[in-house]
């Protein structure tokens, strides 16, 4: 279901539950914002608002709103405008009847206002070197929250009252969780300064001067936390989540079904360092699919990362494929029959690529040795996207606006994507 029709539910259910009207100041942000608050202004007056897109966008309809192309995954100045703007609407809100909010993957990034004394570059330098050391989400959010004068709660206490529509990419270690989500700019924050500092010690990043000072005069008690769970200034917010990476995989496992298979949905999330990640779930596979009579197709869903070790070109996504591909070959040849891995983001983006994933199956290593492709030293190079290239396995379809995280299929006994292989 894509982001325009998850809102439209959304308004159906919460009109059907009498809650109330929405606040008309509006602020969407992320890579759905486009067909977020396109789809709400079908239906629903909207007085002002900020649309924070990543470029390439699709416009929104006309009407009152501020169109802002803001940074993805590094914050621009763009980013820093749409955080401005976004909290000067919260205070103009705070008059008439709130702030309405819908938010999507990359919201982060794009709506960025650096505290007091921090530059765009002081946040954008921690959250790359987070990012390269493989921060989990809520660690790299954690530290986000808290080089921020709107993130955190603090967007909500300047409005007084908000309703949040949300798509989450947050799948561990709470699922869903609001205060993850876009890094929380309407809910209460439950981390310090003091865990963000301890995140990037145990991460063992260097980061801006500025943005350690500014941590560490925080850890002191030297500067105001964000909001806080029993702030009275947020205690007047709705927030609902709208879908999430179980909306995509149930699209998925629908599709499936419709083209035969039999299908094993896996509900629990896929975490961790991608190529490890990969072998893991398809040897945990194993035991549960015998001798398959028939087609069968295992979903899973979920959001690796990537510890960046060399200077090559790929996306977790990419690298899932590569690590599992010894797996699957083992996989193949243990049930005698095709067997297929793909793993995508369900964004269409997989790290600075054109590529949203990629496809491996039992041919995939020796059609890569009969082109002279190392997989080991494409791994050792964070460059899976020069291994998948010149096999023609990487996944393109675009861009599709709706970031829930990320897609893994594995396909046996399937037919029909080459003759010789699934």
């Amino acid at each position: 279901m894509e982001a325009g029709q998850l809102v439209r539910t959304a308004l159906v259910h919460r009109s059907a539950g009498g809650r109330g009207d929405l606040p008309r100041q509006v602020v969407a942000a992320g890579k759905a914002a486009c067909p977020m608050i396109a789809a709400l202004a079908e239906d629903y007056p909207i007085d002002w608002g900020l649309v924070a897109v990543p470029a390439g966008s699709v416009p929104p309809p006309g009407g009152p709103l501020d169109v802002i192309v803001a940074g993805h995954p590094a914050p621009d100045q763009g980013s820093a405008a749409a955080g401005a703007r976004a909290l000067a609407l919260a205070r103009d809100g705070a008059s008439r009847g709130g702030l309405l909010v819908l938010l999507s993957g990359g919201a982060s990034a794009m709506l960025a206002l650096p505290a007091e004394g921090l530059t765009l570059e002081d946040k954008a330098a921690t959250a790359r070197a987070l990012m390269e050391a493989g921060a989990a989400i809520d660690e790299l959010n954690c530290v986000r929250k808290h080089l921020s004068r709107i993130k955190g709660g603090q967007l909500a206490a300047a409005a007084g009252r908000t309703v949040t529509l949300a798509l989450s990419d947050v799948h561990a270690p709470r699922a869903d969780d609001p205060s993850v989500i876009g890094s929380g700019p309407t809910v209460p924050d439950p981390t310090t300064f003091a865990d963000a500092l301890e995140i990037v010690r145990e991460r063992r990043v260097e980061i801006p001067p500025a943005a350690l000072v500014h941590l560490s005069r925080g850890a002191r008690g030297e500067l105001p936390e964000t909001s806080k769970p029993g702030d009275v200034r947020v205690t007047d917010s709705e927030y609902v989540v709208i879908g999430n990476r179980h909306t995509a995989a149930a699209g998925a496992r629908d599709e499936a079904e419709r083209r035969g298979y039999q299908v094993i949905v896996e509900d629990t999330a896929i975490a961790g360092e991608a190529r490890e990640s990969a072998r893991a779930w398809v040897n945990s596979l194993r035991p549960h699919l015998g001798r398959p009579s028939r087609p069968v197709c295992v979903i899973g869903s979920g959001e690796t990362t990537v510890t960046v070790r060399g200077n090559g070109r790929g996306g977790r996504n990419q690298e899932f494929a590569l690590g599992g591909a010894v797996a699957v070959a083992t996989l193949a040849s243990n049930l005698q029959c095709a067997v297929l891995l793909a793993s995508a983001g369900t964004d269409g983006v997989d790290g600075p690529t054109d590529a949203a994933g990629a496809v491996v199956d039992q041919t995939t290593l020796a059609r890569a040795a009969r082109a002279r492709i190392d997989p080991d030293a494409a791994l050792a190079r964070n460059d899976a996207y020069a291994f998948f290239e010149p096999l023609g396995d990487l996944i393109r379809w675009g861009p599709t606006g709706t970031n829930v995280g990320d897609l893994q299929i594995l396909l046996v006994g399937a037919t029909g994507r080459r003759q010789d292989g699934p």
